[in-house]
């Protein structure tokens, strides 16, 4: 779960419990309001396979407050861990968002992000002051395919596009548990002033915001960000959720300064897990 591309990984995990929920309630089960908190780790934090200097991973606890099936905001407070830093808190994520499935043949989610990271914070994403966009899943018996969009607020406005595969694999342990299995493939596609913004702060030391460089390279452009395949895995039983997410993450066109490595967008491909546990009220 790449924080806050967390739009991609959250999002999938709120879809895929959505799906596992609905398969365990009851029909005719009245909706009501829902509690959910769960504590997750990233291996990797990235952001379409960018990544800061020290390859941070993260520890985010998530609280989620459901109105009903389809309204929801949680938030997440995230802790950096690094060679400097010891679960060191970095920032916290909140968005809300609403949730539709029509007749098991269209998934859809609309939703606003609104992060608040501290003014030191190394990692590439906290460029971002704010980000809203929809996803919608053509669903069917052979393989999904989902088509999204999303707009980026930092110092300039990104718009970014996302498109992909997936097949669900549902296995009815017992009546009250269900196992969810969904490999998938996405492309990100997009710009990246985003990322201008990253690197014209990204010249401190550690967690120190160096003065502000410029940069030459013209990030306008629209174009490929990232692919990446992904197995998530949902355990649920009940009320209570194991989340399990392996990924491998192919960063694409990254931006460079000559001579100011510095200065360069730092990306690699990587394989990378998130690990969660979730529990309803």
């Amino acid at each position: 779960m790449a924080i806050m591309r967390y739009t991609g990984s959250v999002i999938l995990f709120l879809l895929l419990g959505f799906l596992s929920n609905a398969q365990t309630q009851p029909a005719d089960e009245k909706a009501k309001i829902e509690f959910k908190i769960s504590a997750n780790y990233n291996t990797g934090l990235n952001y379409y396979g960018r990544v800061d200097s020290l390859h941070s991973s993260g520890f985010f606890p998530l609280a989620e407050l459901w109105f009903n099936e389809s309204f929801y905001i949680n938030a997440a407070p995230v802790f950096v861990n690094n060679s400097v830093a010891s679960f060191q808190y970095d920032g916290t994520i909140t968005s809300a968002g609403y949730q539709f499935n029509s007749n098991n043949k269209w998934l859809g989610n609309i939703y606003i992000i609104k992060p608040f990271y501290r003014e030191s914070s190394e990692l590439v994403q906290s460029a971002l002051k704010a980000q809203t966009g929809m996803t919608l899943t053509w669903l069917n018996k052979i393989i999904n395919i989902t088509g999204g969009g999303d707009i980026k607020f930092s110092d300039k406005t990104d718009y970014g596009v996302m498109t992909g595969l997936d097949h669900v694999l549902r296995y009815q342990l017992n009546n009250k548990s269900v196992l969810v299995i969904d490999p998938s493939v996405y492309i990100n596609a997009g710009t990246q002033q985003f990322t201008k913004s990253y690197l014209k702060r990204a010249t401190g030391f550690l967690f120190v915001p160096g003065p502000e460089q410029a940069v030459t390279e013209s990030p306008q452009k629209f174009t490929i960000l990232s692919y990446e395949i992904s197995v998530p895995i949902v355990l649920a039983i009940n009320k209570f959720q194991l989340l399990f997410t392996p990924a491998y993450v192919i960063p694409q066109n990254l931006l460079t300064v000559e001579g100011r490595p510095d200065l360069s967008e730092k990306g690699e491909k990587m394989f990378y897990a998130t690990f969660g546990v979730k529990i309803g009220f």
